[in-house]
């Protein structure tokens, strides 16, 4: 009891002096930017530094401590190096978790895309626009646990000889087939969770590329048209090109969110029936197993996975400035 409470103490001080030192670091350079040369830089470090030092306890420290603790054994006590890594590519289940995280990372963020493109350009310019923008994005403002437990009754079966609650299930035994288990049969019912994803993102993916579309100057619209350019032709050589930078931006986006998937999994299935996934199974090896070290590995792989995706965005973002400078 004695040792619990000196731990809350000595975690409430270095907390308190955390933010002694921040607020001492920003009094300090406003002192600075009174005087001397480099002011206007100085002032903007002032602003940033609130900012950087929230960054720096929120989320540097428990990155490298996460880091630290991927190569310890179950009680955090013994170093054991790269096993713990090892594990991630040789447990069975592991893989499996991380094939169906590849599969997110592949199906979700392409079709979510193509599908918010493709209806942005349908809805573009109609009469009811603004109420067909408005039902498709609608499922962008649920929660993903809302839109899994939403699912999981469509998915829902039951024995052919009892009525069926699920709607999918229903329009089989309607159509004079048998239902169907959906989240059970392997591994079809990954590509059913995925549904979700995509039924969630293809909203935001169509919000910002209708506001894309929408800021292609008319001139250039225009003259494509006089030179004959319609349909195809248009979007392949007009509508992509000029939208590609959010298309980019909705890619990566989506994609991070793929990698990163966990709620749709956890309510859904659970990570039962082949369906579990890198997200998930880093919460049940540091939560349910008692394993810290495989879940900080697992974190810090998931990490170094998102990190090309950032960098390529980056990169892009950069293309863009350069072009439009």
């Amino acid at each position: 009891m004695l040792a619990d409470w000196q731990g809350k103490v000595s975690q409430a001080l270095v907390a308190v002096i955390a933010i002694v030192a921040v607020v001492g670091l920003v009094l300090a350079l406003a002192r600075l930017t009174e005087r001397g040369r480099g002011r206007e830089g100085v002032t903007a470090l002032v602003y940033a530094a609130p900012a950087l030092g929230l960054l720096a306890i929120g989320l540097v420290y428990p990155m490298v401590k996460t880091a630290w603790l991927s190569f310890l054994d179950a009680d955090s006590s013994g170093f054991v190096g790269l096993d713990n890594y090892a594990w991630i590519f040789s447990d069975p289940d592991s893989l499996r978790a991380l094939v169906n995280t590849l599969a997110w990372l592949a199906l979700a963020p392409a079709l979510s895309t193509v599908l918010g493109l493709l209806y942005a350009l349908m809805v573009d310019g109609s009469r009811f626009e603004s109420l067909a923008k408005t039902l498709m994005f609608m499922p962008m403002a649920i929660s993903f646990v809302g839109a899994s437990i939403i699912w999981k009754f469509v998915y829902t079966y039951r024995d052919a000889s009892r009525p069926q609650i699920g709607l999918l299930n229903q329009i089989l035994v309607s159509l004079g087939m048998e239902p169907h288990q959906f989240l059970v049969d392997s591994p079809w019912n990954t590509l059913f969770l995925i549904v979700v994803m995509i039924w969630t993102q293809t909203g935001y993916a169509m919000v910002l590329l209708s506001a894309a579309i929408k800021a292609i100057p008319g001139d250039i619209v225009e003259a494509a048209r006089l030179d004959g350019a319609s349909g195809l032709r248009m979007l392949r050589e007009i509508t992509i090109p000029m939208v590609r930078p959010t298309l980019v931006v909705v890619l990566t986006t989506i994609s991070i969110g793929a990698l990163k998937v966990f709620d749709i999994v956890r309510t859904m299935t659970g990570g039962q029936y082949d369906t579990q996934v890198i997200a998930n199974t880093m919460y049940d090896q540091s939560f349910r197993y008692g394993e810290p070290g495989r879940g900080s590995a697992i974190a810090v792989l998931l990490l170094i996975m998102v990190i090309p995706i950032i960098a390529y965005n980056v990169r892009q973002m950069r293309k863009n400035k350069e072009v439009r400078g």
